[in-house]
């Protein structure tokens, strides 16, 4: 496949993913009464947001893994570089549009959001836009070193069963689903935690649309969410093919690496 179709695919998968998950939390995770101003319990919460992140990766890898693997992801094509599924030239050009994809994707989730009736601009940006965040801007409170901590290790497990669901001696035909539902669990763990990033792009895109709407926090603290998560997708990248001994070799297009 032609690298530009590989970058289209990559695009519109990045932006479904940001657009999905992030809207879902945005727009969904709890709903606030317009008369009152208060929330109710009307939202999805935690479990919805993990769901609407996993399906949204189901999704996107199903329709377009065949075109470009369904990275989505930067850890995921530099982890996958990392143990020669990837080719490192095409790596740039993947991170590069999954960024833009993610960007377009956090600001048409501002315009949709701050279109609905009293919501203001200060009031999202203080809402947080579900940005990334640790120390006071983690949902639990959680200090640096736990973010780092569950950001590498969440990256790893993610690239561990990427590289083992899409393994010639995998079965056929369940690795979107199988990653779709690592991505829930991965989410269920780590919200409270970080807001849970384990993809540079992700973090890039709300993190930019605070930024411009005068919250600077998340670009401050954007660094953990590039390091923690590329980090750990060259980690569980090295462990699986040290333990699993890669058994299967990846097309050079990188149309069997179905990541997210």
């Amino acid at each position: 496949m032609k690298l530009g179709s590989r970058l289209g695919a990559e695009f519109i998968g990045t932006f479904l993913l940001v657009f999905g998950g992030t809207g879902a939390a945005v727009l969904a995770a709890q709903f606030i009464d317009p008369v009152s101003s208060e929330a109710t319990g009307l939202g999805i919460g935690f479990l919805g947001v993990s769901l609407a992140f996993g399906l949204t990766v189901v999704a996107g890898a199903y329709a377009l893994g065949p075109i470009s693997g369904g990275h989505f992801n930067p850890a995921i094509s530099i982890g996958l570089a990392a143990s020669k599924r990837f080719p490192w030239k095409d790596v740039a050009p993947y991170v590069v549009v999954q960024v833009l994809a993610a960007i377009t994707a956090s600001a048409t989730l501002w315009v949709i959001a701050i279109n609905k009736k009293g919501s203001t601009a200060d009031a999202l940006a203080a809402g947080g836009f579900a940005a990334n965040g640790f120390g006071d801007h983690s949902p639990g409170q959680y200090a640096l070193l736990a973010g780092f901590l569950i950001e590498v290790i969440l990256t790893a497990v993610f690239l561990l069963v990427i590289m083992g669901v899409t393994d010639k001696l995998a079965a056929p035909g369940f690795a979107a689903l199988s990653i779709g539902l690592t991505l829930t669990l991965i989410h269920l763990i780590s919200i409270p935690v970080t807001n849970t990033s384990v993809n540079p792009a992700r973090s890039t895109g709300p993190a930019l649309a605070l930024a411009v709407n005068g919250e600077g926090w998340a670009l401050g603290q954007l660094w953990l969410f590039w390091v923690a998560p590329i980090l750990g997708g060259c980690l569980g990248a090295l462990i699986y093919t040290v333990v699993g001994k890669d058994s299967g070799e990846a097309d050079p297009s990188g149309e069997d690496a179905m990541g997210a």
